[in-house]
């Protein structure tokens, strides 16, 4: 296995988009055989939950209430609604069921309709992940608290090129909220959008931002950006294809224990570019006819080209203690002491307070930490063992 590494440099990565293609090919499809199955993709749907009226001014987005492109705007479903849609995403064969509301940051009266939604999906089955714009410290715990397993928060595109992009948020504000979901015990889902008009030196600086966090996000999503009419990127010149998969390459050299996601933008991608994807070391998809307000490729295409290409749906690995600690480990990621509190509280009942979790939690940290970093597996055995 490669050492997985936290100090990359921005040459180092612009010296891997300039390496010629199938040595990069070559370099990336050798280390995502290390760590993961080729032949298998995980396989997500994703649902619109509060769609448009977005305060932001994302010039990409056709959410944004600044920009005249014909979405209609629709309030916060009704848990029903959301259980209906997750049980035919789970009929169809996704094993994570993600939610995603525009907003610039969920309201804290918004939080109990949300837990109680991620509380239903989880109990079908399915793996959750929400993004919900920026989030505070507390907010992250609730969600953390009701199950939540994964947490979208894109950095979108490099440091220098963000300002061109987006203004009414700033970089450091979205590295805030994937500290407070990492700090909570959620696995991250961070990526970006390529085909902005940004440089390769910016597509350098957006992956080299995402493995530079310890421990990497767990999700890498890269999408492709989807040029809808009304907003300032509508007319944006398309992005090479062989530079769409350049970056897939590259996102699996330099986090190669991360699913690397196609996103959006999959419907302007045949399936010659699909299959090169995976072969570069994407291996995950969103699934279904629609992703949040864009066009996405329909199931059954998926399936058949998985089919033509030999490629299974990657299967959940659930846990017999608690599917919370689903693949938790697999990266080894630190987890915090307040995480593991919260396992041994769930377990243990009445057994110990808070405080008394929360002790004894930073206690068993603190050993683990002088062999390795705690992880979630660490925490169910510890609740296991009250």
């Amino acid at each position: 296995m490669s050492q997985i590494r936290h100090d990359w440099q921005r040459a180092e990565v612009e010296e891997l988009f300039a390496l010629p293609f199938n040595d990069l090919l070559f370099r990336a499809h050798s280390l995502h055989r290390q760590y993961f199955d080729p032949n298998e993709v995980q396989v997500s749907t994703l649902l619109s939950i509060k769609t448009g009226a977005c305060p932001e001014d994302c010039a990409y987005c056709p959410q944004s209430i600044r920009y005249e492109t014909g979405l209609e705007t629709e309030p916060l479903m009704e848990l029903d609604s959301v259980l209906e849609q997750a049980r035919a995403a789970r009929a169809s064969g996704a094993t994570r069921f993600c939610m995603g509301a525009a907003w610039r940051s969920p309201k804290d009266r918004d939080l109990p309709r949300l837990t109680a939604m991620v509380k239903a999906v989880r109990d079908l089955g399915l793996e959750t992940c929400m993004t919900l714009g920026m989030l505070s410290a507390w907010q992250a715990e609730q969600l953390a608290e009701a199950g939540l397993d994964y947490y979208n928060h894109n950095l979108d595109t490099s440091p220098e090129y963000y300002r061109d992009i987006i203004t009414t948020r700033l970089y450091q504000d979205r590295l805030d909220t994937l500290g407070h979901v990492r700090a909570a015990g959620m696995k991250v889902c961070s990526g970006g959008i390529v085909g902005m008009g940004e440089e390769v030196t910016d597509r350098a600086g957006l992956l080299q931002q995402l493995a530079i966090l310890q421990p990497h996000p767990e999700s890498v999503p890269i999408n492709l950006l989807v040029r809808v009419a009304g907003t300032p990127l509508g007319d944006q010149e398309e992005l090479d294809p062989i530079e769409f998969i350049r970056t897939i390459a590259v996102a699996r050299i330099l986090m190669p224990t991360s699913h690397v996601r196609l996103s959006a933008g999959r419907e302007e991608m045949n399936e010659e570019m699909h299959a090169l994807a995976y072969f570069a070391g994407a291996n995950s998809i969103f699934y279904g006819e629609k992703l949040l307000t864009t066009p996405n490729p329909r199931a059954n295409q998926d399936l058949a080209l998985f089919s033509r290409l030999g490629i299974r749906p990657e299967q959940r690995m659930d846990s017999p203690q608690d599917p919370r600690f689903y693949n938790a480990a697999a990266a080894g990621p630190h987890i915090s002491p307040a995480f593991v509190a919260r396992a041994l509280k769930r377990r243990c009942g009445g057994a110990h307070g808070l405080k008394d979790a929360e002790g004894i939690a930073d206690t068993m940290s603190k050993r683990l930490e002088e062999v390795r970093p705690a992880t979630a597996s660490d925490s169910a055995a510890a609740a296991e063992g009250c």
